[in-house]
């Protein structure tokens, strides 16, 4: 398969946290510390890849936050009811 042509290098997606949680993955971009070290090596279609599975693991977190965040919320509730 041929790789597409890129006029513009795709931007590194850091926002200067570079802290990891405890899957390893950075707090700021919610890429693996290979995917931060090897960035510059990385082709532009493995870079949108990365970015894909960013994109999917910061929706994730974020989903499991909710969550942890309503349990938090309805077990505080039912304490009030006693």
């Amino acid at each position: 398969m041929m790789e597409q042509l890129e006029f513009f290098d795709i931007p590194s997606p850091c926002v200067n946290v570079c802290q990891s949680n405890e899957k390893g993955y950075c707090l700021g971009c919610y890429r693996t510390r290979d995917e931060r070290f090897y960035w510059q090596q990385l082709s532009a279609t493995q870079k949108r890849t990365v970015l894909k599975a960013c994109r999917f693991r910061r929706f994730k977190a974020y989903k499991e936050q909710l969550n942890s965040l309503q349990e938090t919320i309805l077990e505080n509730e039912n304490l009030t009811l006693f």
